[in-house]
């Protein structure tokens, strides 16, 4: 069959279809009209449904900005005026974990609310509540947003690490080195995993430096690595 029939047929198929459509239409007009206020209905509540999560969203980023200025505002400095400042990173921390606990239960399912819970763990960690800390920062963990559960894993790690749960640790970083994100690549990992390994297995810790040294020259990983392979580096104890 010549591209020209198959054409032909195509357009008849088309106008067979219209013309049967149209007719279906004119018997059952009335029920076409309910059908699509129906559907004028749905996408009216669907529109709806967007503006008030972006309406939400938007709250919940103001709540987020909120708790963030707590968290990265300056500590108090001595012959400094004492208002709005914190003396010590725990006072800091207790007034922003506070908001970000708040952002996080009541914007949960919202992207800013995730970043909060994140945000939690890490004040928690901050003010030695560590059950609280593993909680928020194993939900992220597992958060779809792969940027951000990266670094809920690294910050869990580094809670088990301080807790002497070496094993849990060296398997989130593994989790990382096999599928890295923009947020915690590879070798930020592996340096992670190497330090754990200079107390537990100094040879495996001196073979990821090594590798390390050699695929990543140029980056502040490699030239970390070739620091602690020298026995000359200033940077921390060469690896024997």
């Amino acid at each position: 069959m010549d591209s020209q029939t198959r054409h032909a047929l195509k357009q008849d198929k088309f106008v067979q279809a219209t013309t049967t459509g149209l007719s279906w239409i004119e018997i059952h007009r009335a029920e076409v009209i309910r059908a699509t206020i129906a559907a004028v209905v749905v996408l009216a509540a669907a529109v709806g449904g967007i503006i008030f999560y972006q309406h939400r969203t938007a709250q919940a980023s103001i709540a987020l900005g909120q708790a963030l200025e707590i968290y990265n505002s300056p500590l108090w400095q001595p012959g400094e005026p004492e208002d709005g400042t914190y003396k010590t990173i725990a006072d800091r921390s207790k007034a922003a974990n506070q908001q970000f606990v708040d952002v996080a239960n009541k914007y949960g399912s919202l992207e800013p609310g995730k970043i909060a819970r994140y945000f939690a763990g890490l004040t928690d960690i901050d003010l030695a509540k560590f059950p609280d800390a593993e909680s928020n920062l194993k939900e992220i963990s597992n958060s779809y947003n792969k940027d951000l559960a990266s670094l809920a894993k690294v910050a869990l790690a580094g809670l088990y690490v301080q807790e002497g749960k070496t094993q849990p640790a060296i398997d989130l970083y593994k989790q990382i080195i096999e599928k890295p994100t923009d947020t915690v690549p590879a070798s930020a990992a592996q340096l992670q995993l190497a330090e754990i390994y200079e107390k537990t297995d100094p040879q495996q810790a001196k073979q990821i430096y090594a590798v390390l040294k050699d695929k990543e020259k140029a980056t502040a990983a490699g030239q970390i690595a070739a620091q602690k392979l020298n026995p000359g580096a200033a940077q921390g104890p060469p690896i024997q």
